[in-house]
């Protein structure tokens, strides 16, 4: 069941339940999945809060609504990625329904920044991680990232294989961005990086520089991610931040 007493909205459970539902196979692609009436009693809640979870996942282009006929999983969802989710690149890729691992190249700990002009922890001490990500075989993106030293005191005592840091930092912290920035270059890479990605010297890669912003401190959280784009579409919503 649904959890009240969790820091995330109860309509954002149930559609995170509903999204493992359809990766696990038990709402097929094209099958209709039960009614607002039917999932309200199913999980105790009311029909608003279900039409909440509804509307995220019909965003998040997993389910299609067709008038007179009720709500199904889509039969035709992309390898679109939102790289602008405040949920976590992780949920990213799980909200797609895309089984992803990932494998830790560097553990958390608290390490001092080497220099860097856009980094906001250059040549301070913070929490550094840093991921590769696969989606089945294949590498798709690394992660590196870099947290604010006080805010997420003890971080690093927080087993992280397999899990999401976002998923962490707001089950073990009660805290969620409040906004943020990204820029976006192409460029190539070589040595270790490109050998991790499988790439070639030859091939591009879509970088992306994140700073995020949590109640009180700005640029609580940077990140680099190096993202292969032969495999999937990275993109970004317009509009507004999301963390749906």
């Amino acid at each position: 069941m649904l959890n009240p007493q969790s820091p995330l909205p109860l309509y954002h459970q149930l559609a995170d339940r509903l999204t493992a539902m359809i990766r696990a196979g038990e709402y097929a692609r094209g099958a209709r999945i039960p009614s607002e009436h039917q999932l309200a009693a199913t999980y105790g809640i009311g029909r608003p809060t279900v039409r909440q979870a509804i509307d995220v996942l019909v965003r998040r282009r997993m389910l299609v609504r067709r008038r007179g006929a009720g709500t199904f999983v889509r039969d035709d969802q992309s390898h679109e990625i939102d790289l602008f989710s405040l949920a976590g690149t992780t949920s990213a890729f799980q909200r797609r329904g895309l089984e992803v691992s990932g494998r830790i190249l560097k553990p958390m700990a608290r390490r001092k920044v080497a220099a860097n002009a856009d980094n906001p922890f250059a040549g301070q001490r913070a929490y550094t991680y840093s991921r590769l990500n696969r989606v089945g075989d294949t590498p798709v993106l690394i992660e590196d990232l870099y947290l604010h030293p006080e805010l997420f005191e003890g971080i690093d005592a927080v087993p992280l294989e397999g899990r999401s840091v976002a998923a962490v930092v707001a089950e073990r912290y009660y805290l969620r961005p409040t906004g943020g920035k990204q820029n976006f270059r192409i460029d190539h890479l070589k040595g270790t990086r490109a050998k991790e990605l499988d790439l070639t010297p030859d091939q591009p890669i879509l970088v992306v520089n994140r700073w995020l912003h949590f109640p009180g401190v700005e640029n609580a959280v940077y990140a680099d991610l190096y993202c292969r784009t032969d495999r999937f579409v990275f993109s970004q919503t317009i509009g507004g931040l999301t963390d749906e």
